[in-house]
């Protein structure tokens, strides 16, 4: 992100990705690139950048291409250094990741980390990537907003409703550090996020999550489309023709979801002045019922029970 001073194009925000991915390669992160937030961009390629020239007018095919960028840390050109990047062809999947870290660093600041923040982008590999990598790494918290808002969907996701709703089964106390509960899962109140974005498998998420009795929906209802297609042969041009294959109807014998959705028992609009002013209403309202719920039911689990003696004493004949 950027703004301009005196004239100058000054960077406000460098998003940092996972440089060891490459579909998260962060430009102005890579080593050697001495690149700050408050430095200025003075030229691209020995083209000289000033408002009112489209910024990025320069960096036209330049994606993953060596490019030149002078820099300096004031609005001049005096003294300015040059550094070298390779720029990225799509900066979406470095706001994406930026998104759901500012998500999880608001959620952690606003409940003092009591709480875990999980997002999942949809039910296939990355949904369950992401699950893996947000939810195992905080199962110290006392408990967790699930969002699946924008949820693409892919498979049903009952894998991370039964890791959700997996009961504490017993504790193991350690000789070097304190107990820790099996099965691993975080024991507290749980909140899912959802939206109009989210579908297909999307839907069977919160609706299996509500199912289970797991926790509130807060948002939007969801998109509505759990008809399924599958195993299709692709035609001799390469072309593809697919055809519904299957829908889902409940336990009770009812069809449901399709063209319908699934339901927040708190329904929450994303309107246009509280986010344009920095705000996430239905983060914020999670964030409260999560909170209202742990006042309601603290977490507690019971101490570490004094250390047994299992020695036996023998005594010995004639004593």
């Amino acid at each position: 992100d950027y703004a301009i001073a005196d004239g100058f194009y000054r960077i406000k925000r460098i998003y940092s990705g996972e440089n060891w991915n490459p579909e998260l390669r962060a430009p102005l992160t890579q080593p050697g690139v001495n690149v700050s937030p408050g430095d200025h961009i003075i030229a691209v390629n020995e083209i000289p950048l000033k408002a009112p020239i489209n910024i990025y007018s320069l960096f036209e095919h330049t994606a993953n291409r060596m490019t030149v960028l002078t820099v300096h840390s004031k609005p001049t050109a005096e003294g300015a250094r040059r550094v070298t990047v390779v720029p990225t062809a799509d900066e979406s999947a470095l706001r994406h990741r930026a998104w759901v870290e500012d998500n999880r660093r608001k959620v952690h600041e606003a409940t003092d980390g009591r709480v875990a923040y999980v997002y999942l982008p949809n039910t296939a590999e990355a949904g369950y990537v992401s699950f893996n990598r947000y939810y195992f790494s905080q199962l110290s918290h006392e408990a967790v907003i699930i969002d699946e808002r924008f949820n693409g969907g892919g498979s049903l996701a009952d894998y991370i409703v039964d890791m959700l709703g997996r009961p504490i089964l017993c504790y193991w106390a350690t000789r070097d550090g304190k107990p820790f509960a099996s099965a691993l899962s975080i024991p507290g109140p749980k909140v899912m996020i959802i939206n109009e974005y989210a579908g297909s498998g999307g839907d069977a998420l919160p609706l299996f999550f509500h199912r289970r009795g797991l926790g509130k929906l807060v948002g939007k209802r969801t998109w509505g489309g759990l008809i399924g297609i599958y195993s299709y042969p692709a035609l001799m041009d390469g072309g593809r023709v697919t055809a519904p294959r299957m829908a889902i109807f409940s336990p009770a014998g009812q069809w449901e979801v399709e063209n319908e959705g699934v339901q927040p028992d708190i329904e929450v609009e994303m309107t246009p002045k509280p986010v344009i002013e920095g705000h996430d209403p239905q983060l914020e309202r999670a964030i409260k019922l999560v909170l209202e719920e742990l006042k309601k039911k603290p977490v507690k689990h019971p101490p570490r029970p004094a250390d047994p003696l299992r020695a036996r004493y023998v005594r010995s004949q004639g004593s």
